[in-house]
């Protein structure tokens, strides 16, 4: 299980570094930097990841580099997830209204400052339910890395139901796989609501995840008047 959590969370940073990269750099004018960085997302959206896992681990060591299997299980899923998670980058920061662009322009912001002070916060909201997508895909992703030798959750499964002769163990393994999925899930929902509130578009965090009591007053002065 540690493996597994290990990958998933070490793919997912990796992931979202390379996404906000890649997403950038698909935006820029420069041709060859706009060309470079859609030619990377295209070539691991593209490819098989069990391919990708096996380049890393039997075909690097050919070239005199060899990796630990699990540096190439996080760069394999960092690498193939961080592409897929670019064009969410990418087209949430084209989703800001063109008035937030045309603002800063007025306020003489450089485009570092407008990315960073008033775009990215926008975008970043936006984008955070289709990457919590691709987080719990990167989850359940790792159930392949066991081709290059690493003992995930998947893994121990098969091991279990072997020694046993009972299929039980997947029961068990499909409920770990949920409850680990569904605590992701929430932990991105509280930095949706945070990132949400940050730009006056939401209720705090925590009054987000306070249990409110049901509003009577509007019930009661209903019986008043009837």
């Amino acid at each position: 299980m540690w493996i597994t959590l290990q990958l998933t969370l070490g793919g997912a940073l990796l992931a979202i570094v390379i996404a906000v990269v890649l997403g950038l750099g698909a935006r820029v004018h420069n041709i060859v930097v706009r060309g470079l960085c859609r030619t990377v997302i295209e070539f691991f959206r593209g490819t098989s990841l069990v391919v990708q896992l096996f380049f890393l681990f039997f075909v690097l060591p050919q070239f005199g580099l060899e990796l630990p299997a699990m540096v190439c299980g996080i760069l394999g899923l960092g690498l193939n997830y961080g592409a897929y998670a670019a064009e969410v980058v990418r087209g949430s920061i084209n989703a800001v209204p063109a008035g937030q662009w045309e603002a800063t322009t007025a306020l003489s912001l450089s485009k570092t400052q407008t990315m960073r002070r008033i775009i990215f916060p926008q975008a970043w909201a936006l984008m955070i339910p289709s990457l919590t997508n691709y987080l719990i895909h990167m989850l359940k992703g790792t159930a392949i890395v066991s081709f290059i030798t690493l003992s995930d959750l998947t893994f121990h499964t098969e091991q279990l139901r072997v020694q046993t002769d009972t299929f039980f163990a997947y029961g068990v393994s499909l409920v770990i796989y949920f409850v680990v999925a569904y605590i992701l899930t929430l932990l991105m929902n509280g930095l949706e609501v945070r990132a949400k509130h940050r730009l006056g578009r939401g209720e705090p965090l925590r009054e987000a995840l306070s249990v409110k009591a049901p509003n009577t007053t509007v019930a009661a002065e209903g019986g008043r008047s009837a």
